[in-house]
């Protein structure tokens, strides 16, 4: 599989902490890749740097063999980078329906004009519903702020995922989950990963391990082990950074 984002020595220094070390990091195309450590490893400033929200102290960012580094979110989203948040990131008032449509027209030509040919809005109207198919088709009519925390947190993968990217950067998104929703978001993130590159910050290990076809795991701001998810999880480096002691993940 082909290379799809690269860093160089990505580095980030707030002041005289270095939150993130001169990273290399590979995702290929097609990939699930995690990123997992504990707090304060570096990893959401990972993806800040990654998404154009943090400027990187120093190194490079390639994204398809273009340089992106020090490119602005709005900038890199329009490349096909997409990125989904801790917090939900949704519009509550909307029906989940209306949510996923103005994603989706956020992406389609002349979508300001008021004079739309019929078969632009055919297009829109087939994209969102193909959107929705993932797992929302039967909520789709109801209003984001009166459905379930695990429901919002689905409409906002569908969000990112309605923007057509080519790579899908996804901070914790069981973060606050009941252990259901949280299988659920699961299976979303396997049905959605098919011919989709993701990158994952997840705390939950069961996700981790189940999802993953690369886990980097970082700590201190550097990496410290990378690979499969059977070598990962019985990494020495590893079991001594999340536990402090012998034993598994």
């Amino acid at each position: 599989m082909a290379i799809i984002l690269k860093t160089k020595k990505l580095t980030k220094k707030f002041g005289a902490i270095v939150a993130v070390s001169e990273l290399d990091l590979l995702v290929k195309e097609g990939e699930i890749h995690s990123i997992i450590g504990p707090n304060g490893a570096g990893k959401t400033t990972l993806f800040n740097m990654l998404a154009g929200s943090f400027f990187p102290t120093s190194g490079q960012i390639w994204f398809k063999g273009q340089e992106i580094t020090n490119k602005k979110p709005y900038e890199i989203s329009h490349l096909g980078i997409s990125r989904s948040y801790q917090v939900t990131n949704i519009f509550p008032a909307l029906s989940i329906k209306e949510n996923v449509r103005l994603s989706v027209q956020s992406r389609t030509k002349n979508n300001f004009s008021l004079f739309k040919k019929a078969s632009s809005l055919n297009e829109v109207e087939e994209k969102t519903l193909a959107v929705l198919k993932m797992n929302l088709t039967d909520m789709m009519y109801h209003k984001a702020a009166e459905v379930s925390y695990g429901v919002q947190r689905a409409l906002e993968v569908a969000i990112t995922v309605a923007t057509t990217p080519q790579l899908l950067l996804l901070d914790e998104p069981t973060s606050g989950m009941t252990p259901e929703d949280s299988f659920k978001i699961m299976d979303l993130i396997k049905k959605i990963s098919k011919g989709l590159a993701i990158v994952l910050i997840e705390h939950r290990m069961h996700v981790v391990m189940s999802v993953s076809d690369v886990i980097t795991v970082m700590d201190q701001g550097k990496i410290i082990a990378e690979g499969p998810p059977d070598d990962v999880r019985h990494n020495r480096k590893v079991i001594s950074a999340y536990l402090g002691s012998k034993g598994g993940i």
